[in-house]
C-alpha cells in the first residue's frame, strides 16, 4: 500500500486470489541487463476495466501507455482481442489469447462505492500456463484515478519484470514560456508522464534546479527573487517556503542528502572559487567538504550517503569527482576526452549519469562509480541535466530543439527514448521517489 504525499486516498490494496499465485514462467522474467543490448518487448493484452462508463477505458488507457513507454512491454492493439471479456473475475479463454501471441493479460473493472469512492481492480493472467499471476482492487477518490491506473501499471511491470516500477512517481521541472529573451520561468510539478501540470511559483523570479527531499513533501530550489541565488525549501502541499541560509556568496545546484536532514550545495565566495557546502537542517550549521582554487560544483550522495559525487576543474577541465561524505578521499573518476558535468548518482547506487560535451555534441551517459564502463545514451545539441527514475532504469533530461527545451526521457539500452509532453518549454527534471 502506497501514499502519494497527504493523500492517494484511502488507497486500500487487496490481493484478489482467484488461484493461487504461481511462480513466474520463463518466459515472463524480463531481466534489463544493460550490458546485453536490447530487451525482446513482451507481447501483453491490456483490456478496458469492466464498469465506470468512460473511467475504466481511461485506466486501461492509462496502464496501457505506462507499459508501452517503459519499452518492455509490446501492448497488442484491441482490434486483434478474439475474446470480449465481460466478467473479469472469470476465467479468460486462454486459447484465444494465445492464439494474438499474448504472453500476458490484463482484465479488470472499476465500480462507484456507496461512499462515493471508486474501486478498480485488475487481474494478471498467464496465458500460456493458464494461470492467474496477480490480483489486487484499490479504492481512490476521484481526484486520484490516474493514480491508480500509474499504481496498476507499477504492480504489473513489478511481477514481470522483478523489479520496482516508477510510473506512481511526479517530476518537478521548470516550466517556461514567452519570448526567448524574456523567458518567465515557473516552478511546476505533474505526473511522470506529464499529466496534471502544477504551478508552484508564480513566474515573477527566476527559478532553477528543483530537486526533490527523499520523503516527496518537499523540494528544494534556487531562486533569484532577492536579486541573488538563495536556497529555498518548498512544502509542495501547502506552499509553505523557507530560506535555507543567507550565504555571502552565490549558490548553485542543492540536493538533499538522502536521509533528507542535509542540503549539498556549491557556494562561490569572494576570492571566486566554488566549493562544496554540507547544511544540517536541524542545526543549520555548514560543513566545508573541498577547499580548491578550482570550481567545484553539481555534488550529488550515493543512495546510501557515504560519497558524493561533483565536478571539479582543478585538473583543466570539468571531470568527475568521488569523495567521502565527508569531504575526504577526492579522487577524479571521468577521464574522457570533453567537458563532464551534472553527475547523478543512481538510486540502484550501481551508476552515475552525467551530461558530457565533445566534438560539438551534448551527451547523456552513465558510468560506473569507478568511472569505468562509461556508455551514451543519447547525443544532441544542447541537451543536459539527467535525472532517475527511483528504480534506476530510466533517465530523464531536457533537450533544446525548436527555439526553446522539452523534456525526454531514455532507459538504459539507449534506444527506447520518449518525448515527455508538456505544454510550454521544460527545463531542470527531477523525478521523485517512489513510496512504499
Amino acid at each position: 500500500m502506497r501514499s502519494f504525499l497527504k493523500p492517494l486516498l484511502t488507497i486500500a490494496a487487496m490481493a484478489l486470489g482467484m488461484t493461487a499465485v504461481i511462480p513466474m514462467p520463463a518466459w515472463a522474467l524480463v531481466e534489463l541487463n544493460v550490458n546485453k543490448g536490447n530487451v525482446e518487448p513482451l507481447p501483453i493484452a491490456i483490456t478496458d476495466f469492466q464498469g465506470g462508463d468512460a473511467l475504466g477505458a481511461q485506466i486501461s488507457q492509462i496502464v496501457t501507455a505506462d507499459l508501452k513507454r517503459s519499452g518492455l512491454f509490446a501492448p497488442i492493439d484491441k482490434s486483434a482481442f478474439i475474446e470480449k471479456i465481460t466478467n473479469p473475475d472469470a476465467a479468460p479463454r486462454f486459447d484465444d489469447w494465445k492464439v494474438i501471441n499474448a504472453q500476458a493479460l490484463v482484465t479488470g473493472s472499476v465500480s462507484k462505492e456507496a461512499d462515493g469512492r471508486i474501486r478498480a481492480q485488475y487481474r494478471l493472467w498467464d496465458t500460456f500456463a493458464g494461470q492467474q499471476m496477480a490480483g489486487e482492487q484499490f479504492f481512490a477518490n476521484d481526484a486520484n484515478q490516474r493514480r491508480v491506473a500509474h499504481i496498476i501499471a507499477d504492480a504489473i511491470y513489478e511481477r514481470l519484470t522483478g523489479e520496482k516500477g516508477y510510473f506512481d512517481t511526479r517530476v518537478v521541472f521548470i516550466d517556461e514560456s514567452g519570448a526567448k529573451n524574456a523567458r518567465k520561468k515557473r516552478l511546476a510539478i505533474m505526473d511522470q508522464d506529464g499529466a496534471n501540470v502544477r504551478y508552484l511559483s508564480d513566474g515573477r523570479s527566476i527559478v532553477l534546479t528543483p530537486r526533490f527531499s527523499p520523503n516527496r513533501q518537499e523540494i528544494t530550489y534556487m531562486s533569484y527573487e532577492s536579486g541573488q541565488p538563495r536556497v529555498y525549501l518548498l512544502q509542495i502541499e501547502t506552499g509553505q517556503r523557507e530560506l535555507v541560509g543567507n550565504f555571502p556568496g552565490m549558490t548553485f545546484a542543492p540536493r538533499f542528502s538522502p536521509d533528507g536532514q542535509k542540503v549539498i550545495m556549491s557556494l562561490l565566495r569572494d576570492d571566486g572559487n566554488s566549493n562544496i557546502f554540507a547544511m544540517d537542517l536541524r542545526s543549520r550549521s555548514t560543513t566545508r567538504l573541498t577547499n580548491s582554487t578550482a570550481i567545484d560544483t553539481s555534488p550529488s550522495y550515493s543512495p546510501d550517503g557515504s560519497k558524493v559525487v561533483f565536478t571539479s576543474d582543478r585538473g583543466g577541465r570539468a571531470q568527475i569527482y568521488v569523495m567521502g561524505a565527508d569531504g575526504s578521499g577526492q579522487t577524479r573518476i571521468s577521464f574522457g576526452d570533453g567537458v563532464y558535468s551534472t553527475p547523478v548518482w543512481s538510486p540502484r547506487g550501481d551508476l552515475i549519469a552525467f551530461t558530457k560535451q565533445t566534438g560539438g555534441e551534448f551527451q547523456i551517459g552513465v558510468m560506473k562509480t569507478d568511472g569505468s564502463g562509461e556508455r551514451i545514451l543519447s547525443s544532441g545539441f544542447q541537451q543536459e541535466g539527467p535525472t532517475w527514475a527511483p528504480n534506476g532504469r530510466v533517465l530523464m533530461f531536457f533537450r533544446d530543439s525548436n527555439g526553446g527545451p522539452k523534456l525526454v526521457s531514455v532507459d538504459l539500452t539507449g534506444r527506447n527514448e520518449q518525448p515527455i509532453p508538456t505544454s510550454n518549454f521544460a527545463s531542470d527534471p527531477a523525478w521523485s521517489p517512489l513510496l512504499e
